[in-house]
């Protein structure tokens, strides 16, 4: 149950810390790649308390990890060459998803740790 809950509370310290602007909007992003864990429905049983979910579900592999990590990188590399780069609502978009999945995959790794 803790682990639901951080899934909710850390995307909005988040956006509350640096997307105060637009914190309900980019909450809202955050909070919608929860939809990431749909690759769990694919597994038997679907839900298994002592399985890790990193390296496991096909979503929460490497690779994806990477295109998450590039989704959310890209544009602050391209936004520190052309700033009006970053202004674009699409690119904003796709960094915010970046960033979700991307503290998806923590929260996640985390409870494997624990």
């Amino acid at each position: 149950m803790v682990h639901l809950v951080l899934h909710f509370t850390v995307p909005l310290l988040v956006v509350l810390a640096f997307y105060r602007s637009t914190w309900w909007y980019s909450w809202l992003v955050l909070v919608s790649t929860m939809l990431v864990d749909m690759d769990h429905l694919l597994a038997e049983p679907i839900y298994d308390p002592s399985r890790c979910s990193i390296g496991f579900h096909p979503l929460h592999t490497a690779i994806p990890i990477a295109v998450y990590v590039l989704l959310f990188a890209l544009p602050l590399i391209m936004s520190h060459q052309r700033p009006e780069f970053s202004k674009k609502p699409l690119v904003r978009t796709l960094h915010l998803i970046g960033l979700g999945l991307l503290i998806h995959m923590v929260l996640d790794w985390i409870d494997c740790v624990l």
